[in-house]
């Protein structure tokens, strides 16, 4: 489950020169103002009537929401006890009755219980651990993720699961090369603004606003509530008007995750932060002092981040391949605004020499499905948009005489659905591309019109697991028409549409500002019928992948809506591509898998790095946690992660076989084969 809350991660704390320390308690009370019950009731008959999964607010939903929150005030069961989770039995069937009227009591109820545990967590942390003199030759661990552990019979338990935390977190401190003293002085800092984010930064929005988000993500993972700062900050990010390094982060556990790295922004463009890397430090400038961020709250994760466009930020961040166990590698990133010239498609070209023949293959990669709607409203002929920036460069490519063309569509979260279906009118005669169908189950076509074709030629399309939405449309669109081979990744799952609903068209109170709910009100459907959601576009050519759905993509949320089919339209596939010629690109594929080094390292380091991502335990015995860090670091060195596509620019040489992005020399691979017919 995504993490909604807060930053509350295991183990911060203050430490105070004196004998016994009481973590304070915030004096201002935190309560529901009348206003979150008219919202949360507006909220509930949204729901009800136009969400399109047609769930009604029930006790059973009632029960999973009171679980959920539980889950996103206590993500890793380190505060809670049984007996407190059993005292909030009484909510579990009337979160849908109290909605309705009004009430969002259990929401400030349950979170004063979780900050009275929190302040004795804190004084236990303080008091007894903080300072401790830790024995690194025992053979233990711990256990990052805690969701399928058991909620803590009582304190005693506690106790002995935050020691670990402690312990954990001194050790990889120590083998950083800190000495104690400035062990326990990091600590204490740690500790003293994760205190501070509790006691003076949480306010009643804030609780209010996991509540909400926690009954609206019953529904599914894409409908969210939005208070009035969170809907400016939406807003913001919609206009791509954020000055930062253009990534979106989330709390996991103990650490702040990549979740998403928007094309375009310094990130991307660097390639030194990838999604499901772990920010665990932040600085100013090349030389400020980094600042230990494990624990905190997201909002104040990201102040730190953000900054005026040019000036410089430096970051420790764990790498996704090196696992829990690795070293933090600093990077400096300059921070700046995301255009919407970053975001436009690029091209290359790539020469090969195979078996005598010369070939030029064309890459265009498309960070995303964009259109400049202010530059064509103001009649603007030469406005931006991805069909209309795809077609420019296919021409060019033409010109260049390139003999086929790989469309990269890695790491696309999608964008305009109007420019899927047109982009693909450029590979096609004409045509069905996609089907809509809404709440009340009417199903509308997306067709694309146009007869002309803009490429005829031989096609590959390349995704991998952050491919979704108008990228899984478009490449599900592709390979229905069997128009072109779609190669890499399963893409995202994410066949849903959402619209975002102002609250005040509903709620008049005096000037009040109110927030936004986003709802999910339509889902996409391929013209055979198949949904994209949940399953994804499944390649012709599958490669070697770390990423689980499980963990990552729409199947990693339990309330995704489920894959299902409708009705089939009418569309006439063109004989490109049949089930024989990819039955021989895939042998192909698997001898190049027996002979090619290169592609069987990748493949090893692969499977390594998804072991690693599996894994959540840490070892707390001092040897064998180095060893576990040595290993991170080879494989960190090494690795290739999919992910790692920087900022869409291939490298300088245009030379095929010095290609050091795996998966881009295997999408060419597989369209050399297409180009020379050797495929049967």
């Amino acid at each position: 489950m995504k993490r909604i809350l807060l930053g509350i991660i295991a183990g911060l704390g203050l430490v105070i020169q004196s004998l016994a320390f009481t973590a304070p308690s915030d004096t201002t009370e935190l309560k529901a103002k009348p206003i979150y019950g008219k919202e949360a009731k507006v909220i509930a008959y949204i729901l009800d009537n136009n969400h399109y999964r047609k769930l009604q607010l029930s006790d059973s939903l009632s029960s999973a929401i009171l679980d959920g929150y539980v889950s996103n005030l206590d993500n890793n069961k380190t505060y809670f006890t049984a007996k407190d989770i059993a005292s909030f039995e009484k909510y579990r069937y009337v979160i849908d009755d109290l909605t309705r009227s009004e009430n969002v009591d259990p929401a400030f109820t349950i979170y004063s219980v979780f900050k009275k545990r929190f302040d004795e967590r804190m004084t236990y942390v303080i008091n007894n651990l903080v300072n401790r003199d830790f024995d690194y030759t025992t053979d233990e661990f711990y256990e990052t993720d805690r969701d399928k552990e058991p909620w803590c019979k009582n304190e005693a338990e506690l106790n002995e699961v935050w020691r670990k935390i402690i312990k954990s977190q001194a050790l990889s401190l120590k083998l950083a090369g800190k000495p104690a003293e400035e062990i326990k002085k990091t600590l204490k800092e740690r500790y003293e603004r994760l205190i501070k984010s509790y006691t003076k930064d949480v306010n009643s929005e804030d609780i209010f606003g996991i509540y909400m988000n926690t009954i609206t993500e019953a529904y599914d993972p894409h409908t969210n509530y939005f208070s009035p700062a969170a809907a400016d900050r939406f807003k913001q990010s919609i206009s791509l008007s954020l000055e930062g390094i253009g990534a979106r982060l989330q709390t996991d556990n103990d650490y702040t995750k990549v979740v998403e790295v928007l094309p375009g922004g310094p990130a991307e463009k660097t390639g030194l932060v990838k999604v499901n890397d772990r920010i665990v430090g932040v600085g100013q400038g090349d030389s400020g002092e980094i600042v230990d961020v494990i624990g905190w709250r997201i909002d104040d994760v990201v102040k730190l981040i953000k900054g005026p466009k040019g000036t410089k930020v430096k970051l420790h961040v764990l790498p996704a391949e090196k696992g829990v166990s690795g070293k933090p590698d600093e990077i400096v990133l300059v921070r700046d605004k995301i255009k919407l010239e970053d975001q436009q498609a690029k091209k290359n070209v790539i020469n090969y020499q195979k078996d005598g023949k010369a070939m030029k293959l064309g890459v265009i990669t498309l960070p995303s499905f964009y259109m400049d709607f202010e530059a064509y409203q103001k009649g603007d002929p030469n406005y931006n948009s991805t069909t209309r920036d795809v077609q420019k460069l296919i021409k060019e490519l033409q010109t260049e005489g390139v003999d086929g063309l790989v469309l990269d569509l890695r790491n696309n979260g999608g964008g305009s659905l109007a420019e899927a279906i047109d982009l693909t009118g450029l590979f096609i005669k004409n045509g069905p591309v996609v089907q809509v169908k809404n709440s009340a189950n009417r199903v509308e076509v997306g067709t694309d019109d146009d007869s002309n074709i803009a490429y005829s030629g031989p096609l590959v399309v390349l995704t991998n697991r952050f491919s979704a939405s108008a990228s899984e449309i478009f490449a599900g669109a592709i390979q229905d028409y069997h128009r072109g081979v779609v190669v890499g990744e399963s893409t995202y799952g994410k066949g849903t549409v959402q619209t975002v609903i102002d609250l005040d068209r509903f709620i008049t109170d005096g000037g009040k500002d109110v927030g936004q709910l986003k709802l999910t009100f339509q889902k996409f459907y391929r013209v055979t019928g198949s949904s994209t959601q949940h399953k994804g576009v499944t390649p012709d050519i599958k490669l070697p992948s770390a990423l689980s759905s499980e963990q990552f993509g729409e199947s990693s949320s339990k309330s995704a809506l489920p894959w299902d089919e409708i009705r089939g339209t009418l569309y006439q596939r063109t004989p490109i591509i049949n089930d024989r010629i990819i039955a021989a690109l895939n042998k192909n594929y698997v001898e190049r898998l027996k002979n090619d080094q290169t592609l069987g390292r990748f493949v090893t380091e692969t499977e390594e790095a998804r072991k690693s991502l599996k894994d959540t335990r840490i070892s707390l015995n001092e040897a064998v946690r180095k060893k576990e860090m040595e290993e991170a670091e080879k494989r960190s060195a090494s690795a290739k992660l999919n992910t790692k596509i920087g900022s869409k620019e291939l490298p300088i040489t245009t030379n095929l076989n010095d290609l050091d992005d795996e998966y881009l020399r295997e999408g060419l691979f597989v369209l050399s084969d297409l180009i020379t017919s050797k495929i049967g």
